[in-house]
């Protein structure tokens, strides 16, 4: 295996943390925030949605952008908006119109983050290394999760909530300087590809995408609907959080390894997410049974088969477009975008009737994920 330096990981993984850390800062403080501006938590529901979808509506020409730009240049411009926008938060949301606006605009940052990362980890991480280091910035999503918890009682609790936003502007700021210094790599620059194929069809993408859309649908279920669902099945509020947190690290440790092991071993990333989400199935059809014990069994599952591939299938997706990695991932990004805004969205209409059939749902759109990507798999396959 060829060394990998830590360095070269630096600014793609805080760009991609600095791109989603506003939305998730927001829903770990919603409490503190709505009693502040006179709005009901569930109103955060909608600044979710608004964030997810102005990602969704700018991440094809954000991810040609970046590819034009080249890496470096795209990874020091996202995260100065996403600073940019989270001190507008600190300093000027005063009312809930405001803070929507600036939620909503901060999937711009987002949309930009996530192929620039992916160009940048494509052109200077040594192949053989590239499953770790795209597990490592997919794990982006739980390490905000985690960050948008912590904020509550570091903050909220003490100085006030708007120095958490602060706080992710400097740290948004770090991920800028970063790649302004750091060993990004340059537009042209092909590394670990000594021979680059044409391209597959954009039928393949197509269908890559809604894969990824259909996962992210189940996904986004399962964070916002999990503790609801645990004190459903007869759990307390603090064992059903607690629970959420287990499957939210359970899944961080799982993303890691699976990238580690594509390393190591001569797989197709794809076929991997395949059964990775075939596991993960049964678990979310056990979430809909509504039995205590079986939730807390299926939790960690959910969390480690059902959601902890988007490593593997971005790996998947730059060795399968070498020559437009960010251009690629911005298209299936939008997919996973989409999927983050509907998903919930469905989920929560089915809910207020049965938790059953809304889990139920989320499990045939798990089944339908994993169709779409043996499809895609089996294209690429016939491709190469």
């Amino acid at each position: 295996m060829e060394k990998l330096r830590t360095a070269t990981l630096v600014a793609p993984v805080a760009a991609t943390v600095a791109g989603v850390l506003p939305a998730f800062l927001a829903g770990g403080l919603a409490v503190q925030i709505s009693a502040e501006l006179g709005v009901e938590e569930a109103a955060f529901g909608l600044a979710f949605a608004a964030y997810f979808a102005t990602a969704a509506v700018g991440s094809v020409a954000l991810g040609r952008f970046a590819e034009r730009v080249g890496a470096r240049t795209a990874l020091v411009v996202a995260p100065l908006v996403s600073a940019g926008l989270q001190l507008g938060v600190a300093v000027g949301a005063h009312s809930y119109g405001v803070l929507l606006l600036l939620l909503a605009l901060a999937g711009i940052s987002n949309a930009l983050a996530q192929p620039a990362a992916n160009l940048a980890l494509a052109r200077v991480v040594p192949r053989d290394r590239q499953g770790f280091a795209f597990g490592l910035k997919q794990s982006a999503i739980p390490i905000c999760t985690m960050l948008g918890g912590l904020a509550v009682p570091v903050f909220a609790v003490g100085v006030g909530w708007r120095w958490a936003f602060v706080a992710g502007a400097a740290l948004a700021a770090f991920a800028s300087l970063a790649a302004a210094v750091g060993p990004v790599g340059d537009p042209h620059q092909q590394r670990a590809h000594p021979a680059i194929a044409p391209a597959p069809s954009r039928r393949v993408l197509a269908v890559l995408s809604l894969g990824i859309g259909l996962g992210g649908a189940a996904a986004g279920a399962l964070a916002a609907f999990l503790v609801s669902t645990g004190v459903e099945a007869g759990l307390s509020e603090g064992a059903a959080g607690a629970w959420l947190t287990v499957g939210s690290a359970f899944g961080l440790v799982v993303r890691l390894a699976s990238g580690v092991a594509a390393d190591r071993y001569p797989v197709r990333p794809l076929r991997v997410v395949v059964i990775m989400l075939a596991v993960g199935t049964p678990a979310f059809g056990a979430l809909a049974l509504g039995v205590s014990w079986l939730h807390c069994v299926a939790t960690p599952l959910a969390f480690g088969a059902g959601w902890a591939w988007p490593g593997l299938f971005n790996l998947a997706v730059v060795r399968a477009f070498p020559a437009a990695p960010a251009r690629a991932t911005g298209v299936t990004q939008t997919g996973t975008y989409v999927g983050a805004v509907v998903g919930p969205l469905i989920f929560g209409v089915l809910a207020e009737h049965s938790y059953f059939v809304a889990w139920m749902v989320a499990t045939g759109m798990l089944v339908a994920s994993a169709i779409a990507m043996h499809l895609a798999d089996r294209s690429l396959r016939m491709h190469g």
